[in-house]
């Protein structure tokens, strides 16, 4: 299957979202509104275009990654979400090169760590740890295993309460 990753461009982004949507359609755990972050993230001053990715297949978009501006107390810090890969593609590695392929970015531009709110048996493979590690804190409850953050730079001297952008804030 020859899959090209690339940047988002404008033209992407119904597809996009209609990517995210079904992506997300059948998990238990989801509002079913992540393709509507998407939509806002990009309308914010979070939204980095470098960092938002997608996989084509025959120019169609199958997969996404968006790595959006966070803050850890004072530092800027970039937060994973969402990834998403059409149900056809899915258990075939796709998910794993658009990560690695942001997180690689996310290092060439010079961010400190990236913060996923996500399963504890997933992003570790990529060197997530839990937050608390570094005494980074979520702002709303969530379980300890699956706040995690990704050091870019060492030693990570960011701490404290990660404040998101408004579009994640909003329902």
């Amino acid at each position: 299957m020859d899959i090209v990753l690339t940047q988002e461009q404008p033209k992407h982004y119904s597809n996009t979202e209609d990517v995210v949507r079904l992506a997300f359609e059948r998990e238990a755990m989801s509002d079913h509104k992540e393709h509507q972050l998407v939509s806002r993230l990009r309308l914010s001053d979070a939204f980095i275009p470098a960092l938002s990715l997608v996989a084509l297949h025959q120019e169609e978009v199958v997969g996404q990654c968006l790595l959006t501006r966070v803050h850890v107390g004072e530092a800027e810090a970039l937060a994973l979400a969402p990834i998403s890969v059409l149900p056809g593609y899915q258990n075939h590695g796709l998910g794993t090169r658009l990560i690695e392929a942001a997180i690689a970015r996310a290092r060439v531009l010079g961010y400190q760590a990236i913060i996923v709110l996500g399963h504890p048996t997933y992003y570790p493979r990529f060197g997530f740890v839990p937050a608390a590690q570094f005494s980074i804190t979520a702002p709303f409850e969530v379980p300890q295993q699956a706040f995690m953050v990704l050091p870019l730079q060492t030693p990570l001297s960011m701490r404290g309460e990660v404040r998101y952008s408004k579009p994640f804030m909003m329902h």
